[in-house]
């Protein structure tokens, strides 16, 4: 895979699709851009409204709509498309009604000579990720899913804010499923070098109860936006953006994306948010933590969850 001119090809041009699409302009992530969407007008339409900021961004960036043709030499695959949660519904509900959709997506792409790397952002993401893995055939490492790359932001987030912390000092991750039965991995959550669990031991300031409710609006927070605006997607394209970095720089960061385990944590066949060392050729490597037995069990849950509802689909 060539990364010189750093191609990325999005599919789907709704909110998640465009607010990953302005972060990259922003953050100047890639040099050629490509939107694709079942709707061609729209995809158009999307592209001269970037390009129109061309004169006020940091990089000089070749921003078009294009056909799944285009994904031939591209580095990085995101696709973005999906029919939208609806208020109150799981992520799991609208597996069956994006399956069909993702079958109509995956085949032309790889039918182009596409070989790079597919990251995938539709809800439920675990398993979309596991359908594209499996519809196109390619090695489970160059097929990776947002994950829990979000929820683990969002947790640093709050967590910054309840120890007056910068949330970049704050060092933690969500893991399993992104949705209901994810977790926080406290027994490997620290503040700079100092565990979370000992401050709490430490400082009658710092609250067990607190920390629990933390993990709680993490696992909800999705629910309250849609809520609140119908739809999640600033922070997604944040993440996405993130994640892209990292492949095209070949930067061999820790993320917590969705992976297939093979063994990893005594699982396998099944994707699921774990953290995960990330370079230009996906998933180097699945970084086993130190889980304690509790957070063994939950992790087992979530990916019993998901194998349950893959299975489902067939």
């Amino acid at each position: 895979m060539q990364i010189d001119k750093r191609k990325v090809v999005i599919v789907g041009t709704g909110m998640v699709g465009m607010s990953y699409a302005y972060c990259l302009l922003n953050q100047a992530a890639c040099d050629e851009l490509v939107l694709i969407d079942i709707n061609r007008k729209r995809a158009e339409g999307e592209a001269m409204d970037l390009n129109h900021g061309l004169a006020f961004a940091a990089s000089n960036m070749l921003i078009y709509a294009g056909e799944y043709s285009d994904c031939e030499d591209a580095d990085v695959v995101v696709i973005c498309a999906g029919v939208a949660q609806k208020p109150g519904e799981t992520r799991l509900d609208l597996l069956k009604r994006n399956t069909a959709v993702f079958r109509s997506i995956v085949e032309p792409i790889t039918a182009s000579g596409f070989n790079g790397i597919f990251l995938v952002a539709t809800n439920p993401v675990d398993i979309m990720t596991r359908i594209t893995c499996e519809l196109s055939g390619f090695n489970v490492r160059r097929v990776i899913g947002s994950g829990t790359a979000l929820d683990t932001a969002r947790l640093r987030y709050l967590l910054g804010d309840y120890l007056k912390t910068d949330p970049r000092n704050i060092h933690g991750y969500v893991m399993g499923e992104h949705g209901d039965s994810e977790f926080v991995s406290w027994s490997q959550t620290m503040l700079a070098t100092k565990p979370i669990m000992e401050l709490c031991a430490e400082d009658p300031g710092i609250r067990p109860e607190r920390l629990h409710e933390i993990e709680e609006e993490v696992r909800t927070a999705a629910y309250k936006i849609i809520e609140a605006k119908n739809a999640t997607y600033y922070g997604i394209g944040m993440a996405l953006t993130r994640i892209t970095k990292a492949i095209l720089g070949d930067e061999h960061s820790v993320l917590t994306v969705s992976a297939m385990l093979k063994g990893e944590y005594g699982q396998r066949d099944v994707y699921v948010g774990v953290p995960c060392i990330i370079n230009r050729n996906g998933v180097q490597k699945i970084l086993p933590l130190n889980l304690s037995d509790e957070e063994k069990e939950k992790l087992g849950k979530s990916c019993d969850t998901l194998r349950e509802s893959y299975r489902e689909i067939w």
